[in-house]
């Protein structure tokens, strides 16, 4: 009946959740931040719609929007040219388009296990077959060298690292960064790394690997995280020239353009002033400074370094699977870790993008139902 291509790719396990929200459910499986886009990016749309900023810009992105990309990676020491830069709708747009420029039918693509959801269907899509590298709690939920090492055969073609990382938290160290790609000029493959949660840190500091080898790395960021944009869908790739003109291929096809008026306020949440950032890494820092609390003797888990999220293993029986679905009944709603891949299972993501009252009584809800079995 369908394509093949989709009908191994099932629904995101984030999505099957929400569809258990009731009309009072906490909801603390969501990935974007509870905060309202800060004021003068609204002002910068509503000045491009009073302008008539409505049509089609370049493919690549309004040209402005594109220097502003190339100068906030300055501050990680890569310096990219206007040909080595795609606007898109979204960080998740970037990522597609990575993935058709490189991948090919039957390439191994090895992804982080547990990782962001969307790796692996990508990977499908694009012909491609996933490879998890299993990733440790002992090792701070960090992918490491030796573990992608183990992964690689002749088949391999790209290797994706997420680093502020979704679903733990994890914040690559420089020397594993180097160690990918000494891999990858030892195996000739390409890296993707997905830098979304690149400002939201707490302990230690994002190293773009980007700044360590630019000619395998394609770097994919947006303003969806940093600058409470999600819905403005506005994301970009920073790559080798030839690998653009791949990518640009498919975008203009699919997509033509990111939206102008968005585009316009991605330029000024770049180009503007950045202390709503730091009041929001800061408000979510103690948040998560308030859930480890909460976990202390319902779990085990790893103190996240960036990102909103934390990846608990509860102490209880019942699958990862079946205690999401618990806790939605009782108006939780969580993420179970297996819809992150096989060796999320046992654990859940929290997101903690949501306001502290929040937060406080969805721990009560949880400490209740744990109590209960």
């Amino acid at each position: 009946m369908g394509a093949e291509r989709t009908s191994h790719i099932s629904l995101s396990g984030i999505r099957e959740m929400f569809a258990l929200t009731t009309q009072n459910a906490i909801n603390l499986g969501l990935g974007q931040p509870d905060f309202d886009t800060p004021v003068h990016i609204k002002e910068a749309a509503k000045e491009a719609i009073d302008a008539g900023f409505t049509g089609y810009t370049p493919n690549k992105g309004y040209p402005e929007l594109i220097d502003a990309i190339a100068h906030y990676y300055e501050q990680y020491g890569i310096y990219a040219k206007q040909e080595q830069i795609i606007c898109t709708s979204g960080g998740s747009e970037a990522l597609h388009l990575a993935f058709e420029a490189l991948v090919n039918s039957g390439d191994e693509v090895i992804i982080p296990d547990p990782g962001f959801v969307a790796y692996s269907p990508l990977t499908r899509v694009a012909g491609g077959i996933p490879v998890s590298a299993r990733i440790e709690a002992d090792d701070g939920f960090r992918m490491q060298p030796s573990t992608v090492a183990e992964c690689i055969t002749d088949k391999t073609k790209v290797l994706v690292i997420n680093s502020p990382a979704n679903p733990t938290g994890a914040v690559q160290r420089y020397d594993e960064l180097r160690g990918f790609v000494e891999l990858a000029n030892d195996y000739d493959f390409y890296i993707i790394s997905d830098e979304v949660y690149d400002k939201i840190i707490y302990d230690g500091e994002h190293v773009s690997i980007g700044s360590i080898d630019s000619d395998r790395v394609i770097v994919v960021n947006s303003v969806s995280k940093t600058y409470a944009m999600t819905g403005w869908r506005v994301g970009y790739a920073i790559a080798p020239n030839a690998i653009v003109e791949e990518m640009l291929k498919v975008h203009q096809y699919i997509q033509a353009c990111a939206p102008s008026i968005s585009q316009k306020a991605a330029y000024a949440a770049l180009n503007g002033p950045q202390e709503t950032v730091s009041s929001m890494v800061k408000e979510f820092r103690i948040r998560r400074d308030a859930v480890m609390q909460h976990l202390k003797g319902l779990a085990e888990c790893v103190t996240p370094e960036g990102a909103f999220y934390v990846f608990p293993r509860f102490f209880t029986p019942e699958t990862s699977l079946d205690l999401t679905k618990k806790l939605a009944k009782a108006g939780v709603i969580v993420v179970a870790g297996s819809a992150f891949g096989h060796f999320g299972q046992g654990h859940v993501r929290i997101s903690y993008a949501a306001n502290q009252q929040s937060i406080d009584r969805a721990f009560q809800i949880i400490k209740e139902q744990l109590l209960m079995r």
